[in-house]
């Protein structure tokens, strides 16, 4: 019988973005939603903001990691992912949690999009006004 494969899973989210994070022992292969990592996110700098928890721990090359991410943008996706390899990390070794939540990687920005008012344009832009 095969052996089963330990991983952890965790959630992230940010705005619209959910990314839920497979986290289990490898070689650092990263697989986001059948992409590669660098396909996927192809800035360096998404790529090294999702990255940060692990380069704290020098663990980049300790674990392989299978990510889905579904709505948002590339950047509140890319936040998300972040929150949730942390969430991961943590669920793994729960001493981690001090080292994380001081870096800020364990807070859930909370901010929303403001809802649009009637008689409005936007959710504060409004109609041009002409006084006469």
């Amino acid at each position: 019988m095969p052996k089963a494969i330990e991983e952890v899973t965790a959630t992230g989210r940010r705005k619209r973005a959910v990314s839920a994070i497979r986290l289990r022992p490898g070689s650092g292969k990263v697989d986001v939603n059948g992409r590669t990592f660098e396909k996927y996110f192809p800035l360096e700098i998404q790529r090294e903001l999702i990255l940060a928890p692990l380069k704290m721990l020098k663990a980049e090359s300790n674990y392989d990691l299978i990510i889905r991410i579904n709505g948002g943008g590339l950047e509140g996706q890319a936040v998300a992912t972040r929150l949730g390899l942390t969430r991961a990390l943590v669920r793994e070794d729960e001493n981690r949690r001090q080292d994380f939540k001081a870096c800020g990687y364990l807070t859930r920005d909370p901010r929303r999009r403001e809802r649009k008012k009637y008689g409005h344009k936007g959710a504060r832009k409004s109609f041009q006004f002409s006084k006469r």
